[in-house]
């Protein structure tokens, strides 16, 4: 059941999505496939896949199947890494108040522009989905093993923390953790603590605060890059 739902997640956004194409090669990404291995699987030429994910052809409905029981069927091969991760974001802890996977790449100054934030250092990556975390109960109940529950399907991703006073709690556990987000983003932070700043720069993560509103940043996200 928890494959049917992944494979149906994976065509809706694909059917949904501005662009198919980069939504496509997104999903192939995260399963870590190559366009040949991809073609291979499908039996067609790795051009046919290009062209999908170029926009210049367009996914009928016989197609997608195809595409999302493929990549299924060769993570399966794999030990089914992918979709263990998933089985996982349906089990997440209740400090995690929002989860999602863009269509696309996405700068961090878009990324910013999109919360209304302020940039706290200048490296550049991109990111590909968000997770907002209520620091307080993520404090009080989270095991090691939940934390890496946060990142989803990728690490590139945005860590919204909020409920923070100086940043330096979540800072420190994007320190000790194995896994390392694109972005952090620290909500309505009172001060940002000197120790939040340098684990940023040690680690050279953009750093960013915001005061938007939790359901007006969440709804601003989903709309611009869903």
């Amino acid at each position: 059941m928890d494959e049917r739902r992944f494979a149906e997640k994976i065509c809706g956004e694909i059917v949904l999505a501005e662009n198919s194409g980069e939504t496509m090669r997104k999903w192939r990404q995260i399963f870590s496939v190559t366009q040949t291995e991809l073609a291979k699987k499908l039996n067609i030429s790795p051009s046919v896949i290009s062209d999908y994910e170029a926009n210049r052809r367009n996914p009928g409905v016989a197609f997608l199947r195809r595409f999302v029981k493929a990549l299924i069927e060769m993570d399966k091969e794999r030990g089914g890494k992918v979709i263990s991760k998933f089985v996982e974001i349906l089990d997440l802890p209740s400090a995690l108040i929002d989860i999602v996977e863009y269509s696309k790449s996405v700068t961090v100054d878009d990324f910013c522009r999109a919360i209304e934030g302020v940039r706290l250092n200048d490296f550049e990556r991109y990111v590909n989905g968000h997770t907002v975390i209520d620091s307080i109960s993520a404090i009080m109940k989270f095991s090691s093993y939940d934390f890496y529950k946060l990142f989803g399907l990728t690490t590139e991703r945005a860590l919204i923390f909020t409920k923070v006073s100086t940043g330096r709690s979540p800072m420190v556990a994007v320190r000790v953790s194995s896994l390392k987000p694109s972005t952090v983003v620290l909500h309505k932070v009172t001060k940002v603590d000197e120790i939040a700043l340098k684990i940023a720069e040690v680690e050279r993560i953009p750093l960013i605060k915001t005061d938007m509103e939790i359901s007006d940043l969440v709804e601003n996200l989903r709309r611009s890059f869903l």
